[in-house]
C-alpha cells in the first residue's frame, strides 16, 4: 500500500473547493488529522459564540468524512509532536496544510515545517484563505519585484482581471483507511464556553450563499448602507473557518453577474461585494508580505505615533454606553450576536482611535472576545485602515461623525432601537439635535431614560486629534 499523505485541517473546515486537499491528494491517499494546540484554543476559547461555531464545524466535517469512508484523527497537543507521531505510526510521507496570515501563525508554520522536514517529511504549506494566491496578484504588479500591494485601488484592478482557480472536485480525493486512535471531537465545554444551537459547515455556508445572491445580493449598494435590514451576506464566520471557499465565492458570484435580465443598479450591487471579496484577500496578502505588521503600522512614519492604551471612557466604549446611539447600537450587536453590521464597525472603531484616541490594538483585541469570525490578519489589516496608520494612509485620516453618521445609516432609528432597549419606546425619532453634543448625544431632548449623556464633545475630540496628528507629522513622526 502507497504511503498517506497527512493533511491538517485549521482553518479550512470542509471537503468542497479545496486547494490543501486537492494539495495533499497530489502525493497519495489523505489522512484528515485536526491539531488542537494551546494558540488554537486560546483563539478559540476567547469567545463562546466563536467555540459553539468551531465545534459544530468541526462535527460537520468528521460526518462529510465518514461518508467518504473516513475519519478525522483529532489530537491535542504541540503540532510538530503530534505529526511526527501521527507519521511514524502510519507511515506517512509528508503533512500539507493550510498557509496563515497573522504573524504568530505564520511563523508557526514556518518553525513545523523546519522541524517536520527535519524529521524527514515533506512539508506543504498551501494557499486556501484566499481567491488568489498572494503571489498571483504580486506577479501582475507592472514593476515592484514580486512584492505585494500596499495600495488597494491597483491590487483590485490586478485582482479583478485574474482568473479564480477552481478545486471542486472532492470525490477525486482519496482518504486512508486508519485504525490511529482519535481523541474526541472539540466541544464548546472545552473552550469554557456553553453547548449552544449553531449552524456551521459547508452546506450551511452554502444556503447563506445561495440566499444571498438569489436575494439580497442584487440590494448590496443599499444593504452595506443599512444596519436596520441586516442583509448582507454573513459570510464573515464561514470564510474565517473556511466552511466555504472565497474561490468558490466569488467564482458564484462572478457566475451571477452573467445573468443577463439583471438590471444595471444590481449589476453595481454585485460588483460592489466583489469589491469587499478582493479586500478581503488584500488584507491576507498585506499579512503575507508583511508578517510583521500584526502589532506594528505597515505606516512606518505612524509607529511613534502616541496613541494612548487607555480612556477615562473607554469601559463606556467596551460596554457599549458612550451616549452616541448609533456607536452603542453597534457595539451591544456585537456582544448579543458576536457581529456587527460593516457600517457600525467603521463608526465604532473610528470613534475610539479618533474621539477617544484610543491605539486601535486596543479595539482589534477588544472585539476579538465577541467575533464569531477569526481572522487575525484581516482584523489587523481593517482596524490599521480606520485607524490611519495600515494601507492606503490619506493625508489626514477619515474620522466618523457617530451623530452624522447614525442620521445617514439609520435615519429612522430602527438599528439603535432594535439595539440600545433604552431608546426602543420612543415614539418618534429624529436626528436633529437641539442641543449641544458635548451635553447630550441624544437623538431627541424629551425622553427620560437611562441612557447616558455623551462621554465626549465629538467636534472638540476630533479637532484635538487631527492637531494632534499635524503635529506630529510635521515633525517627520518623531
Amino acid at each position: 500500500m502507497a504511503s498517506p499523505f497527512i493533511y491538517r485541517f485549521t482553518r479550512d473546515l470542509r471537503l468542497e473547493d479545496h486547494a490543501g486537499l486537492a494539495r495533499a491528494a497530489s502525493f497519495g491517499d489523505v489522512l484528515p488529522v485536526l491539531v488542537i494546540d494551546r494558540v488554537l484554543e486560546s483563539r478559540i476559547a476567547r469567545s463562546p459564540r466563536r467555540a459553539a461555531f468551531f465545534c459544530a464545524a468541526v462535527a460537520a466535517l468528521d460526518i462529510a468524512l465518514r461518508e467518504r469512508g473516513a475519519q478525522l484523527i483529532v489530537r491535542r497537543g504541540a503540532p510538530g509532536a503530534v505529526l511526527k507521531n501521527i507519521a511514524r505510526a502510519c507511515g506517512a510521507q509528508g503533512v500539507a496544510w493550510c498557509a496563515n496570515y497573522d504573524s504568530v501563525s505564520a511563523h508557526s508554520d514556518e518553525r513545523l515545517q523546519s522541524e517536520l522536514e527535519e524529521a524527514g517529511l515533506r512539508a506543504a504549506i498551501v494557499h486556501d484563505a484566499l481567491a488568489i494566491a498572494p503571489e498571483e496578484t504580486a506577479a501582475a504588479r507592472p514593476s515592484g519585484g514580486g512584492n505585494g500591494y500596499r495600495a488597494f485601488a491597483p491590487y483590485f484592478a490586478s485582482w479583478q482581471e485574474l482568473g479564480v482557480a477552481s478545486y471542486d472536485a472532492p470525490l477525486l480525493v482519496r482518504f486512508a483507511s486508519s485504525e490511529l486512535h482519535s481523541e474526541p471531537l472539540p466541544a464548546p465545554h472545552d473552550f469554557g464556553a456553553f453547548d449552544r444551537p449553531v449552524e456551521a459547515g459547508p452546506a450551511s455556508a452554502q444556503r447563506v450563499l445561495d440566499q444571498f445572491l438569489e436575494g439580497p445580493g442584487v440590494h448590496y449598494a443599499l444593504a452595506i448602507n443599512a444596519p436596520s435590514e441586516d442583509r448582507t451576506s454573513h459570510l464573515s464566520a464561514h470564510l474565517s473557518f473556511g466552511t466555504i471557499s472565497p474561490r468558490w465565492v466569488v467564482n458564484r458570484t462572478r457566475k451571477r453577474l452573467e445573468d443577463p435580465f439583471l438590471l444595471s443598479e444590481e449589476r453595481f450591487s454585485l460588483r460592489l461585494f466583489l469589491r469587499s471579496l478582493a479586500l478581503r484577500d488584500f488584507f491576507l496578502q498585506l499579512g503575507f508580505f508583511h508578517p510583521n505588521a500584526d502589532d506594528e503600522p505597515l505606516q512606518e512614519r505612524m509607529r511613534k505615533f502616541p496613541f494612548a492604551r487607555t480612556h477615562q471612557a473607554l469601559d463606556a466604549w467596551r460596554g457599549g454606553r458612550t451616549g452616541f446611539a448609533f456607536v452603542d447600537a453597534g457595539i451591544r450587536q456585537l456582544h448579543e450576536t458576536g457581529w456587527m453590521h460593516p457600517r457600525a464597525r467603521t463608526v465604532a472603531a473610528s470613534f475610539l482611535c479618533f474621539d477617544l484616541g484610543v491605539d486601535w490594538r486596543v479595539g482589534r483585541d477588544e472585539w476579538a472576545q465577541w467575533l464569531i469570525e477569526d481572522d487575525p490578519a484581516i482584523a489587523n489589516g481593517n482596524w490599521q485602515w480606520i485607524a490611519g496608520v495600515g494601507a492606503d494612509m490619506a493625508q489626514y485620516p477619515r474620522i466618523y461623525n457617530p451623530h452624522k453618521a447614525g442620521r445617514r445609516f439609520d435615519p429612522n432609528g430602527v438599528y439603535v432601537r432594535r439595539w440600545v432597549p433604552e431608546l426602543a419606546q420612543a415614539g418618534s425619532w429624529s436626528w436633529s439635535a437641539r442641543a449641544p453634543q458635548a451635553q447630550l448625544a441624544l437623538p431627541f431632548l424629551n425622553v427620560e431614560s437611562a441612557y447616558p449623556r455623551a462621554v465626549v464633545d465629538h467636534e472638540a475630540a476630533a479637532r484635538a486629534f487631527l492637531e494632534r496628528y499635524r503635529t506630529f507629522t510635521a515633525s517627520g513622526g518623531r
